[in-house]
């Protein structure tokens, strides 16, 4: 039985992501990248950042910095007027959709509201994105993922719950969950613990920690949330006014020399 669950397991990895490249280094590199809406709307202004594979990265600013932007853009969600941007070594701006898609499938994208389709129960939420883009995929294969994925958020009691039934802490794990079945190399999380309470806000940070240990992901986490971002972070940039204005560990920036650095501390 053992065996044969390892199979399964391997089989939908073989489907989701054929020819992965699991070489050490940065999966995600930007050079001067620049984004405005509007004549004197300038968002990003000439970003530079790295992410090594298997890395946590936090990124923090103000509101209206850009960080948004810049996962939008990571993903063609948003074309970036200026700058390369590639990921899996791969430049973003020269793909067409098709290609664009297979990049977006090997990136798991956690939404602020977990984005659950309310007329859905959890098992087909879970279900959808995996029939969608695995179509060779058995039914017996379908459900070792989901049970797997929700197994991993602690939540496979709520398969068969609809989304009204569950709570804003169990919604986001949810949302985790439906991120992690298509089996994500990055994942960008946006807010993962807005609207939550102390507790449960602990708790999804020590989730994202372990889905990083476990399948070995790379992250870019936005967040306000200085818990999170010290439970969470291998490294943390700032923006300010569309620029990366400081990096570091928590501790090196909790400890920075300028005034305005240490304010997100505070």
């Amino acid at each position: 039985m053992h065996l044969e669950t390892n199979t399964i397991k391997q089989t939908v990895a073989d489907h989701l992501n054929p020819g992965i490249n699991t070489k050490a280094g940065p999966v995600i590199n930007i050079k001067g990248l620049y984004k405005s809406f509007g004549k004197n709307t300038d968002i990003l202004k000439g970003v530079d950042l790295t992410v090594k594979k298997g890395e946590n990265l936090v990124v923090l600013g103000k509101s209206g910095s850009g960080k948004s932007v810049l996962i939008k853009c990571l993903v063609g969600l948003v074309a970036a007027d200026k700058g390369e941007l590639k990921v899996f070594d791969t430049d973003i701006a020269t793909l067409n959709n098709q290609q664009l898609n297979a990049i977006r499938i090997r990136i798991g994208f956690l939404f602020q509201n977990s984005a659950l389709y309310d007329s859905m129960t959890v098992r087909e939420n879970l279900s959808f994105p995996l029939k969608r883009h695995s179509k060779k995929l058995t039914n017996k294969e379908v459900e070792q993922s989901v049970n797997e994925a929700l197994e991993s958020v602690g939540l496979k009691e709520a398969i068969d719950k609809m989304p009204s039934e569950l709570s804003g802490g169990m919604r986001k794990r949810i949302g985790l969950a439906r991120t992690l079945i298509l089996r994500p190399e990055i994942i960008l999380y946006d807010e993962p613990t807005t609207g939550l309470d102390t507790i449960t806000s602990r708790e999804i940070s020590e989730l994202i920690l372990s889905i990083q240990k476990k399948y070995k992901t790379t992250s870019i986490i936005i967040t306000h949330d200085m818990a999170c971002a010290k439970l969470t972070g291998d490294r943390l940039v700032i923006l300010k006014d569309g620029v990366m204005e400081a990096e570091g560990s928590y501790a090196s920036l909790e400890n920075s020399d300028d005034t305005w650095v240490r304010s997100f501390f505070i």
